[in-house]
């Protein structure tokens, strides 16, 4: 039995990824795995309920969506670009980094994770979030609601909810323009 292989081409974290042979049935979450060494979108469920696996896929339109890796076959990303939770923060030219991203720092002041194993999901969860009111501002007064229907379909097995939502209602309200006057 032979597996049928297909050549797949994207761009992970604003690189290129050249055109590689990959399994036609591998799943996304195996690919950055095994050919990318990329860890950060963790397995959780294994059928896409728990969104520990998303990544950030940028649309045609400049808008970001989130996918689950576990889910998704590897060909689906075909010439698209990816980030991972491994590209939210900038690095320098040796790869070490220089600032954590407005939502991971914001985690970080507010403890929001205990085991961290959800922490890439809510992470990617987020920051589609902040797109988004770039793009839309919330109203003040629906900016609860906004961060629910952001975050409520990912899962954290450890109940870090209140401070995430909590780090996430900070970054918006600090960040000029995502709320409606």
């Amino acid at each position: 039995m032979t597996i049928a292989l297909k050549k797949l081409s994207l761009t992970v974290n604003g690189k290129a990824v050249d055109p590689v042979d990959v399994p036609d049935t591998m799943m996304m979450q195996d690919f950055l795995y095994e050919y990318l060494n990329l860890t950060g979108a963790r397995m959780g469920c294994g059928q896409g309920i728990c969104h520990a696996c998303t990544v950030i896929v940028e649309n045609d339109d400049g808008t970001l969506a989130e996918m689950r890796t576990c889910i998704t076959g590897a060909h689906w990303f075909e010439g698209r670009k990816v980030r991972t939770i491994e590209g939210h923060a900038k690095r320098d030219a040796s790869g070490a980094i220089t600032q954590l991203s407005p939502v991971q720092q914001a985690f970080i002041e507010h403890f929001s994770f205990q085991c961290g194993y959800c922490t890439p999901g809510f992470v990617t969860g987020a920051t589609v979030l902040l797109d988004e009111l770039k793009r839309q501002p919330v109203a003040r007064a629906d900016l609860e609601r906004a961060i629910s229907e952001a975050l409520d379909k990912h899962i954290c097995r450890c109940t870090g909810y209140v401070r995430y939502y909590e780090a996430v209602r900070d970054v918006i309200l600090n960040t000029p323009g995502l709320i409606k006057a």
